[in-house]
């Protein structure tokens, strides 16, 4: 059974790309350089679903520019449960993400970068490197922010053991 991929479709020729990650809209709260998607469903939302069950998959066939994007988020996803095994309250979840979430981190395409065979080193323009850096940031800020809707969806005082139960699955045996 193969790994579900993502349903956004991908056109090099229209959307916005740096390397071969694409820039999707997102509904965010958070300022940075994505566009305002057109539906209530985005990128983010669609991570956030598919992390659990593309969890349990080594390998992962890249159909689309998207689904770049789809293993970056479900790769930090699993990287913000690890941060979050140590941690009870939902106002000390949102302080670890958040600060998670703006730490330095290395881009795709550079050394240090976990999946280099997967993703295109981007251009040498300094220009695109700040574009995908800046996007990375609010992708990563939206995607904890509404994590942590999920995880303390139940209950305020301790997070979801559903959820905690996949900090020791490894997507692709990878991790940030």
């Amino acid at each position: 059974m193969p790994a579900y991929n993502s349903t956004f479709p991908s056109d090099p020729q229209t959307d916005r790309m740096v390397g071969n990650l694409v820039l999707l809209p997102l509904n965010t709260k958070f300022r940075g350089p994505a566009y305002q998607a057109n539906s209530d469903y985005d990128i983010v939302d669609e991570c956030l679903d598919l992390f659990r069950a593309n969890s349990f998959f080594k390998n992962f066939e890249i159909k689309t520019n998207s689904d770049r994007l789809l293993i970056y988020g479900i790769l930090y996803i699993n990287d913000c449960l690890n941060h979050l095994k140590q941690t009870t309250s939902h106002n000390e979840a949102i302080k670890v993400l958040t600060n998670l979430a703006l730490d330095d981190f290395s881009l795709p395409g550079t050394s240090g970068f976990p999946l280099n065979s997967v993703y295109s080193i981007p251009t040498a323009d300094h220009n695109a490197m700040e574009l995908l850096k800046s996007y990375l940031q609010q992708f990563r800020q939206e995607l904890a922010s509404r994590l942590i809707e999920r995880i303390y969806a139940e209950s305020q005082d301790h997070p979801s053991k559903f959820w905690l139960a996949f900090t020791r699955r490894k997507f692709m045996n990878k991790s940030l």
